[in-house]
């Protein structure tokens, strides 16, 4: 599952088409802010939750910066939603507990429909 996610991830940036630099807003920019969102809050709980995954998903929100923001306000959004995740949760937990475990899953299922709906909808 959390495969799927990574995968679904370097896909997307892989396929989207690179964006002049503060062009109009992209109509997945929503979707990839809460993307973002999402490799926040995961990167936060599963360190929480003991999966010694290290910097794995501060990476795949790299990558995701990388290949569709490299500069402007909409990396500087990309990576605000990122932030907004990751405190989010950093507010409330301190210790993995079962609705932790619950939130993974659900973003990791939720983070890997969005990246493959981009996909299928904007890739070249």
């Amino acid at each position: 599952m959390k495969r799927l996610l990574t995968t679904a991830a370097i896909l997307l940036c892989l396929a989207l088409p690179a964006r002049a630099q503060e062009a109009a807003p992209a109509p997945f920019d929503a979707d990839l802010q809460r993307l973002a969102e999402i490799l926040g809050a995961l990167h936060y709980l599963r360190a929480v939750c003991g999966a010694n995954e290290g910097q794995k998903w501060r990476n795949e929100m790299q990558a995701l910066v990388d290949a569709e923001a490299p500069q402007g306000e909409r990396r500087r959004k990309i990576i605000a939603s990122f932030n907004r995740g990751y405190q989010g949760f950093q507010q409330t937990y301190r210790t993995c507990t079962p609705a932790a475990d619950l939130a993974i899953r659900r973003y990791v299922d939720e983070g890997a429909k969005i990246a493959r709906d981009i996909t299928a909808r904007y890739a070249n």
